[in-house]
């Protein structure tokens, strides 16, 4: 993923145009020019040069209020794809975006993770054959995004230290190698996050609630990685003085209290079949679930009251969250300063392949970012 730099060029006024339209979905040439603050001819210049590009199309008219009727613009959709792969120990997942970033196909499979050749040829004749099967040519992929769990230095490929995977100081070009196409790595919970930026937030903090427990943070919609490539590291944050050990080897970490895997151990592994047995009353799974909020709300309140932005949920089990966020508001209260509501919570968009589309969303913006 590209870091921000203080002395980064200004977008063009192209790339500008063309960006406001990926994210409106459609808009017309009066709303762009007034919400980029921009000149009628300039607007004009840049749509018909988009056009001409085969970036954008006209796709129909708006209601008018008097006088002719607008036209509608949007990105054509099939003018390219990007690919994201999610690695997890046990899985691999696989998803394709078109240029509005709508999932075109998506696929997991089971494969036990090895920093191994032969995982890596595996992985690569998996994709070659989730392409195939998506009907999508293979010569209009952008480039395929890959999401690990660990911390990742995307600028050189390479994997810092990943604890789920046992994994440290690797070579991602390892695997880059086997992949016909431009690859890109980054880690997991920044991909969801980016995922969840498809929509533009100021400043934005993303709490991972999967097996494992990450995030990642926003600011003035740059990604902040902070010095040593390890921010977000919320799952290692204590909680619990002198509790459970985490698999860091820290005692009381918010992972060992949050992770989705604390959750499903109580339903054979099955997160799903814990939240249907809670709707469905089952007394011992909401004693569970309420020592779950406790700690949750314990971690929500410190990140909330340092970052004091809005906090989307994601992650396995920020997918089912939604119906329980007015409990986890009540437990938070005995821990928040500030009279105010729960409005800057919010559950995640992405219930499923959040990961994977935030990693393949890389190759699109840096396509809509090199426009002329």
């Amino acid at each position: 993923m590209k870091q921000s730099h203080l002395n980064d060029k200004p977008e063009s006024s192209i790339v500008r145009v063309a960006k406001y339209i990926l994210e409106k979905g459609e808009t017309s040439k009066n709303e762009i020019a007034s919400a980029l603050n921009l000149s009628m001819p300039t607007t004009l210049q840049c749509v018909k040069d988009l056009m001409n590009q085969g970036v954008i199309q006209e796709v129909g008219e708006y209601e008018s209020t008097g006088g002719r009727k607008a036209k509608a613009l949007s990105v054509v959709e099939a003018l390219h794809y990007s690919v994201g792969i999610e690695i997890t120990a046990n899985h691999i997942s696989f998803v394709i975006i078109d240029m509005k970033t709508n999932i075109i196909d998506s696929l997991r499979i089971r494969l036990v993770f090895h920093h191994a050749e032969r995982y890596y040829a595996t992985l690569a004749k998996k994709l070659k054959q989730f392409i195939w099967d998506s009907n999508v040519p293979e010569s209009k992929i952008l480039g395929v995004g890959i999401s690990i769990p660990g911390i990742v230095i995307s600028s050189e490929n390479r994997l810092v230290i990943s604890h789920v995977l046992y994994l440290k100081d690797i070579d991602l070009n390892s695997l880059a190698k086997h992949i016909p196409y431009p690859v890109c790595f980054e880690n997991d919970a920044v991909c969801a996050a980016m995922a969840e930026l498809k929509y533009p937030h100021h400043n934005m903090l993303y709490l991972s609630l999967s097996n494992s427990v990450g995030g990642a943070i926003f600011l003035n919609n740059e990604l902040y990685y902070g010095n040593h490539f390890r921010s977000g590291e919320f799952g290692h944050m204590v909680i619990e003085p002198k509790g459970k050990q985490c698999y860091c080897g820290k005692c009381g970490c918010a992972d060992a209290y949050c992770s989705a895997r604390i959750l499903a151990s109580h339903t054979k592994g099955n997160l799903g079949a814990f939240f249907k047995k809670l709707q469905d009353g089952d007394a011992s799974i909401h004693t569970v679930w309420h020592n779950y909020l406790k700690y949750l709300a314990i971690i929500v309140s410190n990140l909330h009251l340092t970052f004091d932005c809005d906090i989307i949920l994601g992650g396995y089990v920020g997918s089912y969250i939604q119906p329980y966020i007015p409990e986890l508001w009540d437990y938070m209260q005995e821990y928040l300063l500030f009279d105010q509501d729960s409005s800057f919570l919010h559950p995640c968009r992405f219930q499923q392949h959040a990961a994977g589309v935030g990693i393949a969303m890389h190759f699109i913006n840096q396509f809509f970012s090199k426009i002329n």
